[in-house]
This record gives C-alpha cells, sequence and structure tokens, in this order.
C-alpha cells in the first residue's frame, strides 16, 4: 500500500496524556487515588478534574506525544492520519452535503473518552458522542500477531470500518438502528470496502492519496475474517455462541466488505434488509 504522510490534522495524539487526563497532565495511578479519595471524603467529585476538556470544535486536547517513542510507532501515527485523510476526502466526495470531518484520538493503554473510560483491550472504536475514532496503536500489532492478520491494508480496513460508524452516524443509521449491533458492523464493514474501491484506482499515487497494491484486497480480506465473531468466540472459549454476536461472524463481514470493495456504493450497503438512507 502506497501513502504519503502528512501534517497530522486528521489525529489528536494524546499518547502523553495517562488514562486520557487532558487539562491536568498525566497524574498517574496514586493521583486518581488521591482524588478518589478527597472526593469520597468530602463530598465533591474532585475525579471530574480528571475529564477531558474540549474547545469549541470539540477537540479532545492539543496533540501531546509522549516523551518516550520510536520511529517505528510516529510512522504508525502518519500512517493513521494519512489513512483517515484518504477515506474522509472520499466520503467527502461520496456525500457532499452531509459528511462532516472527525479525527483518530490516538491514546496508549487507557482513555476517558466522552463514551466512558476505555482500555486498550477494548480495540478500536468510534464514538457517537463527541463523534471521534479511539485507536490504541497496540491493536495493530494484535491484529498482526493475535488475529493473523498484517499488513497496511488490514490496518487500514479496522479505520475505514470506524469512519463507516461516522458515516451512520451522519446519516442518521445508528440512531435509528442502534439496537441492531451486528447490521450496523457489516454495513461498517462494507463502508470500509467503498472506501477500498476507491483507493484501488490507479493514478493516485501521483496524487499523493493512498494507493493499494496488488495483494493488498486479500490483507483487507482476511482481516475482516480474522475478527469475525465465531473466530474470537472459538479462540477464547473453543465454542460458538450465535446468541452473544456483535460483528457479525467471519463470512458475513468478509462477504460484506466485499460488497463494498466491488461496487464502491453505499446504496449496495443495506445491511438492515429494509429502506435506509446510505447517502
Amino acid at each position: 500500500m502506497q501513502w504519503t504522510p502528512g501534517d497530522r490534522s486528521n489525529v489528536e495524539d494524546v499518547r502523553g496524556r495517562g488514562i486520557g487526563m487532558a487539562g491536568i497532565g498525566s497524574v498517574g495511578i496514586g493521583g486518581v487515588l488521591l482524588l478518589a479519595l478527597l472526593s469520597w471524603a468530602t463530598g465533591t467529585n474532585f475525579l471530574s478534574l480528571l475529564s477531558q476538556t474540549s474547545d469549541s470544535t470539540g477537540t479532545v486536547g492539543q496533540n501531546a506525544p509522549p516523551a518516550s517513542t520510536s520511529p517505528a510507532e510516529e510512522r504508525e501515527v502518519d500512517f493513521v492520519d494519512a489513512v483517515m485523510k484518504d477515506v474522509q476526502a472520499t466520503w467527502q466526495s461520496i456525500l457532499p452535503r452531509r459528511y462532516q470531518s472527525t479525527r483518530v484520538v490516538v491514546f496508549r493503554d487507557a482513555i476517558d473518552s466522552a463514551c466512558g473510560m476505555a482500555e486498550s483491550a477494548t480495540g478500536p472504536f468510534y464514538c457517537p458522542t463527541d463523534m471521534r475514532v479511539y485507536l490504541d496503536l497496540g491493536f495493530f500489532r494484535e491484529l498482526s500477531d493475535r488475529f493473523g492478520a498484517p499488513g497496511d491494508f488490514a490496518r487500514a480496513y479496522v479505520i475505514a470500518h470506524e469512519v463507516g460508524h461516522h458515516v451512520q452516524r451522519l446519516g442518521g443509521i445508528e440512531a435509528h438502528t442502534r439496537t441492531e449491533s451486528v447490521p450496523l458492523e457489516l454495513q461498517a464493514d462494507c463502508f470500509a470496502g467503498v472506501w477500498g474501491h476507491a483507493a484501488a484506482q490507479s493514478g493516485r499515487a501521483a496524487k499523493g492519496q493512498v494507493q493499494l497494491d496488488p495483494g493488498d484486497v486479500e490483507a483487507g480480506l482476511r482481516a475482516a475474517a480474522a475478527i469475525g465473531d465465531d473466530r474470537l468466540q472459538r479462540m477464547a472459549t473453543g465454542r460458538v455462541m450465535p446468541e452473544r454476536f456483535t460483528h457479525g461472524t467471519s463470512a458475513q463481514r468478509v462477504e460484506w466488505f466485499k460488497r463494498g470493495l466491488t461496487s464502491g456504493d453505499p446504496s449496495a450497503c443495506n445491511t438492515f434488509g429494509s429502506a435506509v438512507a446510505t447517502n
């Protein structure tokens, strides 16, 4: 996959903020316990000091790269920014009157998001409250080492999937179908494929856009298959429990991702079996 580093304007880098503690910096676990004790003793919620503050644009905070990092990790941040820029440009082209830009909040270990506390084990997620994508870069290593889905396009698929949830939020799909988690997730897979279709077109690299290479599509399909509910349940418990599915089976995820890849048309992504507007 070919991509060009940008200015990181599509990323909010809070890796240096400890447990997502914007406003007062990283106070550490000892500070958290002290504030909890003061809150209990006085009846005043001192823990609210740890809440992430937002500016008028809804930004979590200024970029704060960690003191300890590496060239490889910085390359991953640049990669996230480049993919996010390209995915959003695609949706801006498809939905020029509706699409509103968002950002990826890159954190380490844990963060107090607008949708509540989340740890790296949560995996990448989209928060409809502040309309942000949240990502711990450690998930990329999990995707490759644990789930057997290496490669840049596998990682890009994950980002594009979360932006798919943003498209759902902007279109009102999420609000009307929030109890149907599997169709929502499968549609986000299909929306990721819609971007993949655009990224596969020739001549994009010369314009500084993301350009897929031969073999990238297969990597994306492996990623979709790797994180199906049936496979994850079998890995964790040795058995499959369909009643607890939240994202769909590996076969379903591959199927809907392929539909987006093949068509490049969000109207082909109606996973609900009824009229749900996608444009």
